[in-house]
């Protein structure tokens, strides 16, 4: 019976391996806060990355698939629950990440005997300004972390993710133009699906922006942006942006 405990730690641990080894080389997406809004962007090869969760709520993610949908549809669920029963202007992502979403990721990852979801995620949410933003990390075994304002990265190896992080919040700082930021997401891509430093190695601009061009090209990348509207009349806030629409 003592060893019990071990036993379950040890499955846990291997659990937590296998999810990794099954994310590794998923493609990263990206959120930034700017003046106007929230851009978010990803990109895929078919299956969506950049979706529309409530009026001033967006996801994005790498995963399997079916995965990412069940999680989805579970933040849908709760939005439309709490706008029933409180109001719309209550649906807040903080409750629904902290109160729906983790507590059901972190149940799911601890079971040992039923199948992990294979994802990592990022939420955001429009304030009224951008320091009002948020934008949550969320993990496969339900921790998260949040930030008001800023870039977030979501990818699947962490050291990596950091690294792509501290870049573009340096090449960001400053920038209100949705194009120059989406550039910039693009050569993150491209830098952490060819396994480039973003160090001292850093590839120069030119041969950031003819690699993640040629990337998506060669392997039949679709590139998906979402946008989430500070200013509008309208109560949901989120629009799909036409990658050529930016003049990428």
């Amino acid at each position: 019976m003592t060893e019990e405990p071990y036993r379950w730690l040890e499955a846990v641990a291997n659990r937590r391996e296998y999810v990794r080894d099954q994310l590794r080389g998923g493609s990263p997406a990206f959120a930034a806060s700017l003046p106007e809004g929230i851009l978010l962007l990803g990109v895929g090869g078919g299956q969506t990355k950049v979706f529309e969760l409530f009026d001033r709520q967006a996801l994005a993610g790498l995963g399997h698939p079916a995965d990412i949908e069940r999680i989805r549809q579970a933040a849908i669920d709760a939005a439309h629950t709490e706008a029933f029963t409180r109001a719309p202007e209550d649906v807040s992502l903080r409750r629904l990440v902290s109160f729906g979403l983790s507590p059901q990721l972190k149940t799911n990852f601890e079971q040992i005997f039923t199948a992990p979801f294979l994802i990592e995620l990022l939420l955001a949410e429009l304030g009224t300004a951008p320091a009002n933003d948020s934008l949550i990390r969320l993990h496969f075994d339900g921790g998260f972390r949040q930030q008001h304002g800023g870039v977030m990265v979501v990818a699947s190896q962490s050291e990596t993710e950091a690294a792509a992080q501290a870049w573009l919040s340096r090449e960001t700082a400053g920038l209100t133009q949705r194009a120059a930021v989406a550039e910039l997401f693009l050569q993150a891509w491209w830098l952490l699906v060819e396994n480039k430093p973003f160090g001292e190695a850093l590839p120069p601009e030119a041969e950031r922006r003819a690699g993640w061009r040629a990337a998506v090209l060669e392997k039949d990348r679709v590139v998906e942006i979402g946008w989430l509207a500070r200013a509008g009349t309208r109560t949901a806030r989120y629009e799909a942006v036409d990658r050529a629409g930016l003049g990428l």
